[in-house]
């Protein structure tokens, strides 16, 4: 194994092992795969949150930010400059983590991820402008709910076209 990648195969077996430690009393209830995702998708997410937080609040400072082709309101700024870092990781986290019995390349799996993650985009922008512009909520509270609803489409979406995980098993169980 090349020596690179031998640190990154340790740390994806360490947050599987954590990740299915905690899987033990759920065993029952949901799957393996949902588990995963709800778990490195609710990391992620926190992640997210967390960043965009500290992007408004401080590296945005709750201004707008004109570019000088376009102006940006601070809290759709603060989700463009975080979407790039939570995009790599979401990507990662499902492909190694998650949906690793995906049959798929690598390169048709982030070319998928690119289409699901812009219905995602679509969703968040449309979303967050409802959320604060028009119910009047702050911005981190907007960026929460965007969130909530955003998981829902962003699941069904990764597991039934990006990694194809859903249809795979139905096809394996019939075999």
């Amino acid at each position: 194994m090349n020596k690179g990648v031998q640190p990154l195969n340790s740390l994806r077996k360490i947050i599987l092992f954590v990740i299915d430690l905690f899987y033990t009393p759920f065993k029952r209830y949901i799957p393996i795969e949902t588990f995963r995702y709800a778990a490195t998708g609710g990391f992620n997410v926190v992640l997210d949150i967390i960043l965009y937080f500290i992007c408004f609040h401080y590296i945005i400072d709750k201004q707008i930010v004109d570019l000088g082709f376009i102006a940006m309101s601070p809290h759709i700024a603060s989700f463009v400059f975080v979407f790039p870092i939570t995009f790599a990781t979401g990507f990662l986290f499902a492909k190694y983590i998650t949906f690793t019995d995906s049959l798929m390349r690598g390169r048709t799996q982030l070319t998928r991820y690119l289409l699901t993650v812009s219905g995602s985009i679509l969703l968040n922008y449309i979303l967050l402008k409802f959320f604060v512009e028009y119910v009047l909520l702050w911005p981190t509270v907007a960026k929460i709910f965007t969130t909530v609803i955003v998981i829902g489409y962003s699941f069904i979406a990764q597991k039934y076209f990006t990694f194809k995980t859903g249809t795979l098993r139905k096809t394996k169980a019939k075999k």
